[in-house]
Protein backbone atom coordinates (compact mmCIF):
# COMPACT_ATOMS: atom_id res chain seq x y z
CA UNK A 1 0.00 0.00 0.00
CA UNK A 2 1.70 3.33 -1.02
CA UNK A 3 1.99 6.49 1.62
CA UNK A 4 0.12 9.40 0.20
CA UNK A 5 1.98 12.81 1.15
CA UNK A 6 -0.54 14.80 2.74
CA UNK A 7 0.75 18.64 1.84
CA UNK A 8 1.33 20.27 5.31
CA UNK A 9 -1.75 22.87 5.39
CA UNK A 10 -0.91 26.96 5.29
CA UNK A 11 -0.98 28.53 8.67
CA UNK A 12 -4.21 30.49 9.48
CA UNK A 13 -3.37 34.04 8.11
CA UNK A 14 -3.92 36.48 10.44
CA UNK A 15 -6.17 39.36 9.20
CA UNK A 16 -5.13 42.00 7.83
CA UNK A 17 -4.62 46.03 8.71
CA UNK A 18 -5.95 48.28 6.35
CA UNK A 19 -4.48 51.38 8.56
CA UNK A 20 -1.09 49.44 8.42
CA UNK A 21 -1.72 48.54 4.58
CA UNK A 22 -2.52 52.28 3.53
CA UNK A 23 0.36 53.96 5.96
CA UNK A 24 3.01 51.30 3.40
CA UNK A 25 1.33 52.57 0.66
CA UNK A 26 1.62 56.42 1.30
CA UNK A 27 4.91 55.84 3.03
CA UNK A 28 6.27 54.49 -0.21
CA UNK A 29 4.69 57.45 -2.01
CA UNK A 30 7.09 59.43 -0.14
CA UNK A 31 4.51 61.71 1.75
CA UNK A 32 4.39 62.09 5.39
CA UNK A 33 1.39 61.26 6.89
CA UNK A 34 -0.75 59.87 9.87
CA UNK A 35 -3.34 57.18 8.97
CA UNK A 36 -6.35 56.83 11.84
CA UNK A 37 -9.16 53.92 11.83
CA UNK A 38 -12.30 54.59 12.76
CA UNK A 39 -15.63 52.86 12.79
CA UNK A 40 -18.41 54.84 10.82
CA UNK A 41 -22.06 53.92 10.18
CA UNK A 42 -20.10 50.12 10.54
CA UNK A 43 -17.67 50.20 8.24
CA UNK A 44 -13.94 51.09 8.39
CA UNK A 45 -13.25 54.63 7.58
CA UNK A 46 -9.23 55.63 7.09
CA UNK A 47 -8.32 58.94 7.84
CA UNK A 48 -5.30 60.30 6.59
CA UNK A 49 -4.09 63.68 8.15
CA UNK A 50 -1.47 65.62 5.87
CA UNK A 51 0.80 68.52 5.41
CA UNK A 52 -0.10 68.28 1.15
CA UNK A 53 -3.55 67.47 1.04
CA UNK A 54 -3.98 68.43 -2.25
CA UNK A 55 -1.53 65.81 -3.74
CA UNK A 56 -3.96 63.21 -1.58
CA UNK A 57 -6.68 64.05 -2.61
CA UNK A 58 -6.30 65.70 -6.79
CA UNK A 59 -8.49 67.41 -9.14
CA UNK A 60 -12.20 66.46 -7.88
CA UNK A 61 -11.38 63.65 -5.19
CA UNK A 62 -9.93 61.76 -8.16
CA UNK A 63 -6.56 60.95 -6.73
CA UNK A 64 -8.15 59.74 -2.88
CA UNK A 65 -10.89 57.85 -4.82
CA UNK A 66 -7.98 55.64 -6.93
CA UNK A 67 -6.03 55.35 -3.56
CA UNK A 68 -9.13 53.90 -2.22
CA UNK A 69 -9.54 51.56 -5.06
CA UNK A 70 -6.18 50.52 -5.22
CA UNK A 71 -6.23 49.48 -1.43
CA UNK A 72 -9.38 47.75 -1.59
CA UNK A 73 -8.10 45.79 -4.66
CA UNK A 74 -4.74 44.43 -1.88
CA UNK A 75 -7.18 44.02 0.66
CA UNK A 76 -9.16 41.77 -0.87
CA UNK A 77 -6.39 39.83 -2.85
CA UNK A 78 -5.05 39.03 0.54
CA UNK A 79 -8.62 38.39 2.27
CA UNK A 80 -11.72 37.63 -0.14
CA UNK A 81 -13.92 38.20 2.97
CA UNK A 82 -11.95 41.85 4.17
CA UNK A 83 -14.52 44.45 4.08
CA UNK A 84 -14.88 47.45 1.84
CA UNK A 85 -12.84 50.35 3.34
CA UNK A 86 -13.56 54.27 2.41
CA UNK A 87 -10.47 56.39 2.68
CA UNK A 88 -10.59 60.49 3.55
CA UNK A 89 -8.10 62.84 3.81
CA UNK A 90 -8.50 66.09 6.03
CA UNK A 91 -12.54 65.50 5.75
CA UNK A 92 -12.61 65.88 1.98
CA UNK A 93 -15.35 63.34 1.85
CA UNK A 94 -17.50 65.11 4.75
CA UNK A 95 -17.06 68.44 3.06
CA UNK A 96 -17.64 67.02 -0.41
CA UNK A 97 -20.96 65.38 0.94
CA UNK A 98 -22.15 68.34 2.67
CA UNK A 99 -21.89 70.63 -0.71
CA UNK A 100 -24.04 67.50 -2.99
CA UNK A 101 -26.30 67.55 -0.24
CA UNK A 102 -26.77 71.80 -0.32
CA UNK A 103 -27.30 71.06 -3.99
CA UNK A 104 -29.80 68.63 -3.70
CA UNK A 105 -31.85 70.68 -0.93
CA UNK A 106 -31.07 73.40 -3.46
CA UNK A 107 -33.00 71.52 -6.23
CA UNK A 108 -35.64 70.49 -3.90
CA UNK A 109 -36.73 73.72 -2.87
CA UNK A 110 -37.08 74.95 -6.39
CA UNK A 111 -39.44 71.18 -6.76
CA UNK A 112 -41.53 72.45 -3.68
CA UNK A 113 -41.58 76.27 -5.42
CA UNK A 114 -42.54 75.44 -8.85
CA UNK A 115 -43.92 71.83 -8.73
CA UNK A 116 -41.78 70.92 -11.44
CA UNK A 117 -38.88 68.23 -11.57
CA UNK A 118 -35.35 69.19 -11.31
CA UNK A 119 -32.12 67.16 -12.90
CA UNK A 120 -29.51 67.78 -11.02
CA UNK A 121 -25.66 66.52 -12.06
CA UNK A 122 -24.17 64.00 -13.19
CA UNK A 123 -22.76 62.40 -10.09
CA UNK A 124 -21.20 59.23 -9.37
CA UNK A 125 -22.82 56.32 -8.05
CA UNK A 126 -21.39 56.59 -4.41
CA UNK A 127 -22.54 60.91 -4.86
CA UNK A 128 -26.06 59.25 -5.83
CA UNK A 129 -26.59 57.37 -3.09
CA UNK A 130 -25.96 60.35 -0.66
CA UNK A 131 -28.90 62.46 -2.55
CA UNK A 132 -30.99 59.22 -2.20
CA UNK A 133 -30.60 58.63 1.35
CA UNK A 134 -31.18 62.66 1.87
CA UNK A 135 -34.50 62.89 -0.37
CA UNK A 136 -35.82 59.67 1.26
CA UNK A 137 -36.00 61.48 4.36
CA UNK A 138 -38.19 64.16 3.17
CA UNK A 139 -41.91 62.91 2.84
CA UNK A 140 -42.90 65.35 -0.06
CA UNK A 141 -39.92 64.36 -2.73
CA UNK A 142 -38.40 61.56 -4.37
CA UNK A 143 -35.18 61.18 -6.10
CA UNK A 144 -34.32 58.74 -9.22
CA UNK A 145 -31.23 58.07 -10.69
CA UNK A 146 -31.58 59.30 -14.70
CA UNK A 147 -30.88 56.27 -17.08
CA UNK A 148 -28.05 58.42 -19.29
CA UNK A 149 -24.77 57.46 -18.09
CA UNK A 150 -21.88 59.82 -18.73
CA UNK A 151 -18.72 58.17 -18.03
CA UNK A 152 -20.48 56.15 -15.21
CA UNK A 153 -22.36 59.30 -13.76
CA UNK A 154 -25.73 59.54 -14.26
CA UNK A 155 -28.30 62.76 -13.73
CA UNK A 156 -31.00 62.75 -10.90
CA UNK A 157 -34.30 64.13 -11.03
CA UNK A 158 -35.82 65.15 -8.07
CA UNK A 159 -39.86 65.94 -7.97
CA UNK A 160 -42.58 65.74 -5.88
CA UNK A 161 -44.01 62.61 -4.87
CA UNK A 162 -47.05 61.32 -6.51
CA UNK A 163 -50.29 62.25 -4.10
CA UNK A 164 -52.31 58.91 -3.35
CA UNK A 165 -55.89 59.44 -3.54
CA UNK A 166 -58.46 57.91 -0.47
Amino acid sequence: MESESVAPRPAATPPVDPRAVLQTMLDGLNLQTKVESQIHDGAILLLITTAEPGRLIGKGGQTLSQLQFLLNRILQRQDPAAPRVTVDCENYRDRQNDEIIHRADEAADRVRRWGDAVRIGPYSAFERRVIHQHIEKDPELEATSDGEEDGGRKKIIIRLKPRTTT
